[in-house]
Parts: C-alpha cells; sequence; structure tokens
C-alpha cells in the first residue's frame, strides 16, 4: 500500500507510527485504505481532496472525525453507498 498523505492532510504519528486514540479510529483508516486500494487502485488523492474540504469546512473538528466525514464523502461521491446507507452503517 502507498500511503503518501502529507500538509494538512497527514495524520497524527508518534515516532514516525500511526497515532490512533481509539479503536474506531484504526478501522476507519483501514476502511479508507481498502476503499482507496480496491476502489482507486492505491491512489490516495481521491480522498485527500475530500480530507483536505473536510479539514477546511470545520477546522475545528478533530482529525479522525475529519477523516471519516472524508471517507463518507468518498464512498457516497464513487456511488458506493447512498447517503442513506451510509447513515445506516454509522446506526448500526
Amino acid at each position: 500500500m502507498r500511503f503518501d498523505l502529507d500538509g494538512k492532510a497527514a495524520p497524527p504519528r508518534r515516532n514516525g507510527e500511526l497515532a490512533f486514540d481509539a479503536p474506531w479510529q484504526g478501522r476507519v483508516f483501514g476502511l479508507a485504505a481498502g476503499v482507496v486500494e480496491s476502489r482507486f487502485d492505491g491512489d490516495w488523492a481521491p480522498f485527500r481532496r475530500c480530507l483536505v474540504d473536510a479539514i477546511a469546512d470545520r477546522p475545528e473538528r478533530a482529525y479522525w472525525d475529519s477523516w471519516t466525514a472524508a471517507l463518507e464523502e468518498l464512498v457516497v461521491g464513487a456511488g458506493l453507498l447512498g447517503r442513506d446507507a451510509v447513515a445506516r452503517r454509522i446506526a448500526d
């Protein structure tokens, strides 16, 4: 997997390793990586655009919450799931 997010889109790191404060953050990272790998042939650019937009929309929002919003936008924008389906999966 080629992971090349930098700048404002760069995930938090500790000692060079990705930093997760809660298990759900690692899961949402893995989900994004899976979508990028399977739907975008490993190209992080579409996700990066969604993430930069999510951060710009709400700069006060926690990073991994913005990551989640970006993933939601990516899967809806790519037609993988509709907004209602995303909302149902979040509720579950």
